[in-house]
């Protein structure tokens, strides 16, 4: 079993091809030089933390122990599905009775000229420790993009003092996947600890002279910073499994089972997309920490013959001032709209089909305070309930009754 990517998916389907049983050898490759870690925390812990360290997902001994081959800095290069061979960028050669694909997502670059080495993006351990040396009180930091990255890190950015501005093209942030209702909160948030967001704004020019970087936007402002970080999304990276003859489709191409057109190659996390079943069957790909653990446990299951498809639900969080935002199912599938209040602030809202079916909650308030609903409300979505509206929206009506009917 040869896996290519080293991070969570990758990580965790090797360690599940050992919990499963699985003797023969496993041989997990990766680019980076640290074992297999989560990037939650690099926008956050990593930013922060007095002393930041990799959250491994196993250490060199438990590697060893559960006689995992680690690869490191070093690239896949080029697969040849005729012998059933990886070649590496090192000149070597890995043969492999199944593979998987666990490659990932890099960001998004910004297409523009004018960018040096202060504009940066943020994607390993690395890239984390390097922003982090100008999160100081004297230092002006820009953030091009008001998504889940930028925002946590504007907010880790502010924690160590740091002056920041948040610049998104689109008219609100978290326009993807998120409600206005709660992008609102979050963007409230964010200027209350005195993060200046600009919406609607976009970049007609940068100029990074070495010693500071100026942003100009379209109507004419221009942003001071001494270093600016790029987080405009994130592109899948498919590159390896394109030149090898396989269907790329906002990501690798999989089935339910995450199996290629090549019965011999899987493709799992970010790098992926796959029919979700939920959904009748809609293509999408996802960029999360949870998703990631899920299908390489999966894809690990289905190299040694189990044939499963995915059904889990698809859920996202987001922790930023004390807030936390989670979100289980896709919002966008949603055309009726149902608040429930709960304490302290914090509320739910349901997302309804034409149908009356519910297919997404989103959540907020501080700290735990949305969890339990939000994954009672992940259960009836995988059940396909079609709760009655008034009861989704009262405190009174418990939802685990709602799933228990």
């Amino acid at each position: 079993m040869v896996i290519i990517g080293a991070g969570e998916c990758g990580g965790r389907a090797a360690l599940t091809l050992r919990d499963l049983g699985y003797e023969g050898p496993v041989t997990l490759v990766g680019d980076e030089p640290h074992l297999p870690y989560e990037r939650p925390p690099l926008s956050k812990e990593a930013m922060t933390s007095e002393a930041p360290l990799i959250k491994a997902i196993a250490s060199d001994e438990l590697l060893a122990e559960r006689s995992i081959r680690h690869i490191h800095s070093v690239r896949a290069v080029a697969i040849d599905r005729d012998a059933h061979v990886v070649r590496l960028s090192d000149g070597s050669s890995l043969p492999y009775d199944k593979l998987l694909l666990a490659t990932g997502s890099v960001p998004r670059k910004l297409p523009m000229p004018g960018l040096g080495g202060r504009c940066v993006y943020l994607r390993t351990f690395n890239d984390a420790l390097a922003i982090r040396a100008h999160l100081k009180p004297e230092n002006r930091v820009a953030i091009i993009g008001g998504g889940f990255i930028g925002l946590e890190l504007a907010a880790s950015a502010r924690k160590l003092g740091a002056t920041v501005t948040v610049i998104e093209a689109q008219p609100r942030i978290l326009m993807r996947g998120v409600p206005a209702e709660i992008a609102e909160i979050i963007h409230r948030a964010h200027e209350a600890e005195g993060v200046k967001v600009l919406t609607g704004q976009g970049i007609s020019a940068i100029a990074d002279n070495g010693a500071e970087v100026r942003i100009t936007l379209a109507d004419g402002q221009e942003v001071a910073a001494d270093l600016a970080v790029i987080g405009i999304g994130a592109v899948p990276v498919t590159v390896l499994a394109a030149e090898a003859g396989m269907a790329i489709d906002n990501g690798i191409a999989v089935d339910g089972t995450l199996r290629t057109e090549d019965p011999d190659i899987f493709a799992a996390g970010d790098c992926c997309s796959f029919p979700l079943a939920v959904y009748g069957g809609r293509r999408v790909r996802l960029e999360a920490w949870r998703n990631a653990q899920e299908q390489g446990a999966l894809a690990a299951r289905n190299m040694l013959g189990a044939n499963e498809a995915h059904a889990a639900v698809p859920w996202f969080w987001s922790d930023q001032y004390g807030l936390t935002l989670q979100i289980a199912g896709l919002s966008d599938e949603g055309r009726a709209t149902v608040r429930r209040d709960l304490d302290d602030g914090a509320f739910i809202l349901f997302h309804l089909a034409e149908d009356g079916r519910l297919v997404a909650a989103s959540g907020i308030g501080p700290g735990n305070a949305v969890a339990r609903d939000i994954r009672l409300a992940e259960m009836l979505i995988a059940k396909r309930a079609t709760p009655a509206p008034e009861a989704l929206g009262s405190q009174a009506v418990k939802l685990k009754s709602l799933l228990a009917a």
